[in-house]
């Protein structure tokens, strides 16, 4: 991608290069129980490492307070090398004296994991101090932690104003994949965005009524949308205070050209529990002591009509309460639509978000869309259309 400088602008044989990754991974008892956030930073480790670099990590554990034995990245050590098969040495600091012993010992192809950076408050402060104290350590930084993106924190952007900056494989395919979903799509877009709450997708919404040719709007959100245009919801999740602001993204998006596709029919349960009993309904008939908690098949097969003129599609959220069965029906059902699309060459799929993720896994879809972003806040951000601190300083000047 032009727009940004990537490895292959770089010269990193016997240089120290300062690679921020993402390592904050679930553990337990010490053990890393989910390494994919490692699996997709191992190709840029190996390329950097292969090519003579000294490959010098930086990364963040968890929320601690400073120095905290629990919230050490020293564990974390193993599972990358197991990931890279290759031995990664572990330093007891992140910058200072023990951080400077540690890289000045390490030969080309080498890879050295620094301790939590959030150990120190001049991180996440952007701290041109504790910036200078980082970059002491390196001869270039490359950033492959697009999930930390949006944080102007020292380790993700301070360091790209002191040393030549570069993006990872990770942040590149990632920003690849974004630029296709709503940078310079194949058009028609279609956009799907579920989840609980208008309040919390509201920039997310206004930003997509003006960028695609069709959203889909599901989950709890869609309540929102049916109670603001005098649909009786019954007891179904909604925000009533956010009525106004429904009724503006609607006329937004009329004037925008936009259209707006929301369910024309809902499974109704009485209770919110997995198994409940339950019966599809149309909007116009929900019952007074009934929940909506997943869209019914006349939206399901709405929507699949829509996918089908769609060139591009962007997905961003789940369709229902997908976590329990049997409300996970129309999430399951789309999400495999839109694979079976992507395989066969018609659609470009782009998706994101943590409940967004878990859905498509549960659908055992992922791998069949075009990219899966794991990378929650900055991905919601992207698609806000905010400009993200650890991507600007990226930039091709």
């Amino acid at each position: 991608m032009s727009a940004f400088r990537t490895l292959d602008q770089a010269d990193v044989k016997n240089k120290r290069v300062l690679l921020r990754v993402d390592l904050n991974v679930p553990m337990e008892h010490g053990k890393v129980t989910d390494a994919t956030r490692i699996d997709r930073v191992a190709p840029t480790i190996s390329e950097i490492a292969q090519k003579g670099g000294k490959v010098i990590l930086l990364a963040h554990f968890g929320r601690p307070k400073g120095p905290d034995p629990k919230e050490s990245l020293k564990p974390i050590a193993a599972a990358v090398s197991h990931a890279v098969k290759k031995h990664v040495s572990f330093a007891e600091d992140c910058v200072g004296e023990k951080a400077e012993a540690a890289v000045a010992a390490m030969q080309p192809g080498e890879i050295l994991l620094l301790e939590n950076t959030r150990f120190h408050k001049g991180e996440e402060k952007n701290d041109p101090a504790f910036v200078a104290a980082l970059a002491k350590l390196g001869d270039l930084w490359v950033n492959d932690a697009f999930s930390a993106a949006h944080r102007a924190h020292a380790s993700t952007e301070g360091l790209g104003h002191k040393l030549p900056a570069y993006a990872g494989r990770t942040m590149q395919a990632e920003l690849e994949a974004l630029d296709k979903a709503l940078g310079s799509p194949r058009k028609p877009v279609i956009a799907i965005v579920g989840g609980a709450k208008v309040s919390t997708k509201l920039e997310l919404l206004g930003n997509l009524v003006g960028k695609v040719e069709a959203l889909v709007i599901g989950g709890a959100m869609a309540n929102t949308f049916l109670h603001a245009q005098g649909f009786k919801v019954g007891k179904s999740l909604v925000e009533k205070d956010m009525a106004d602001t429904a009724r503006s993204i609607l006329a937004k998006a009329e004037a925008a050209h936009c259209a707006i596709i929301l369910p024309v029919d809902a499974i109704v349960a009485f209770h919110f529990e997995a198994n409940a009993p339950s019966h599809a309904y149309g909007v116009d008939a929900i019952p007074a002591e009934g929940m909506m908690l997943d869209v019914g098949s006349q939206s399901i097969e709405r929507i699949k009509g829509a996918i089908d003129e769609a060139a591009t599609l962007v997905w961003n959220g789940p369709m229902g309460a997908f976590e329990m069965h049997p409300f996970e029906k129309a999430t399951v059902e789309i999400a495999r639509y839109a694979a079976a699309h992507t395989k066969t060459g018609k659609l470009i799929s782009v998706a994101g978000g943590g409940d967004t993720v878990a859905a498509l896994n549960a659908a055992a879809v992922a791998d069949d869309f075009t990219y899966v972003s794991t990378a929650g806040g900055a991905f919601l951000e992207w698609m806000e259309g905010k400009p993200l601190p650890g991507v600007e300083v990226l930039r091709q000047k």
